[in-house]
């Protein structure tokens, strides 16, 4: 039944490996948990998961499948090892099939795998095994037998375990849904970089040990600086117009931003960049800081983040005048190619779907001007930035 299981997961690109599979196999042989379905979910989640960006995709999967589970091994009772090797090797990616080489083939993997469940060699029934019936197991019907993998029957377990995947607590963790702080959060620490400096603050532990080792057992403690992020970003932000319709989202990222960077200036545009950004929007007017300044100010190491739908007459980038508010003596597009030679890492980030995109002109000419480098505030397209802006 787990082999299923193992291939219900891949199917729903869940990144389960072999190797993962069998760690799960190898505590499960060792009762480390008690036979429950719910302790069974925690287990599974936690060998075989290792993003959590992909607990929901699990979650889902896990429902799925042990809700039809009974169906589908009614229509298929035996799973012949034969079956399950072609189905590796056309499911498994190279370097999972390497693994599998160095495990010592697939002849050796069917063996392993075999031994792991030694124990279901016969019928299992009334006990509280992994595979059987009769008993208080969640799993399958009956066991293993010399010509395949058998796991059908029909089931009398109580589906307790229904209310742990069903409640999908980590569902905002699926790369396309609409973000929250906690999660945007968690995309952006991408980026972070530790450094240590100022005083000695931390022990060093594996110092402090390997000294106290050549000092005949004296015990010398060892201390090094604290480490701090060290990412500078400048991030530039569009508000007002078709921007109000992202306040949330824009709110939520910025929010997250000044949580995970100590380091973080941040100014506001409307529409296109010009010769001026603000810092407060009540006083946009009285308070302006000048963009030629802004380039003076910072250093090239600052990452340069753009935050804006794009979403304008394209008149507004390619000429001088554009602007709906005053009449600008150089176009926005002269601004924007300064900000991004002085700062070579950067990104613009659009809280617009990307499925809208196409239907922008203005999208695309900010694309060009990007050099391509424009990504979708989601957290597959946050972890796409962050991946850029850390090269």
């Amino acid at each position: 039944m787990l082999i299923d299981f193992f291939f219900t997961l891949r199917s729903a690109k869940v990144p389960v490996s072999i190797k993962e599979f069998l760690i799960l196999m190898e505590a499960l042989k060792k009762d480390v948990i008690d036979p429950s379905i719910e302790q069974f979910y925690f287990l599974s989640r936690t060998t075989l998961v290792k993003d959590e960006a992909h607990f929901d995709k699990f979650d889902k999967a896990f429902g799925a499948y042990f809700h039809g589970v009974t169906a589908l091994f009614a229509a298929h009772p035996d799973v012949p090892l034969d079956w399950l090797k072609k189905m590796m090797e056309r499911e498994l990616t190279a370097e999972e099939k390497a693994v599998v080489e160095s495990l010592g083939g697939w002849d050796a993997l069917m063996k392993r795998l075999e031994e792991l469940l030694k124990e279901q060699t016969e019928r299992h029934e009334g006990g509280n095994r992994w595979i059987g019936t009769g008993g208080t197991s969640p799993f399958g019907n009956g066991g293993f037998n010399p010509e395949g993998i058998r796991m059908g029957g029909p089931s009398g377990g109580n589906r307790s375990g229904v209310k742990v995947w069903e409640a999908r607590a980590y569902r905002d963790y699926d790369d396309n849904v609409e973000l929250g702080t906690r999660n945007i959060k968690i995309a952006l620490r991408r980026l972070r970089k530790f450094a240590r400096q100022g005083a000695d603050l931390e022990l060093d532990l594996p110092d402090t040990i390997g000294s106290t080792a050549r000092n005949a057992g004296w015990l010398d403690i060892k201390m090094v600086p604290e480490r701090k992020n060290q990412v500078k970003v400048l991030m530039l932000l569009d508000v007002g117009g078709t921007m109000d319709d992202h306040i949330a989202r824009t709110e939520e990222l910025f929010s997250a931003a000044k949580s995970e960077f100590k380091h973080l200036e941040f100014y506001y545009f409307h529409n296109c960049v010009y010769d001026f950004l603000w810092r407060n929007n009540r006083r946009r007017h009285a308070e302006r800081f000048p963009t030629s300044e802004i380039l003076r100010k910072y250093t090239p190491d600052y990452k340069l983040v753009f935050v804006g739908d794009a979403t304008m007459s394209p008149y507004e980038i390619l000429q001088p005048g554009g602007s709906v508010e005053y009449n600008n003596e150089e176009a926005g597009v002269i601004w924007l190619q300064r900000l991004i030679e002085a700062y070579p890492k950067f990104a613009w980030l659009n809280p617009e779907p990307e499925a809208l995109w196409q239907y922008r002109q203005s999208v695309s000419l900010i694309q060009q001007i990007m050099r391509q480098r424009m990504y979708p505030i989601t957290i597959e397209g946050l972890e796409r930035s962050m991946r850029v802006l850390s090269k």
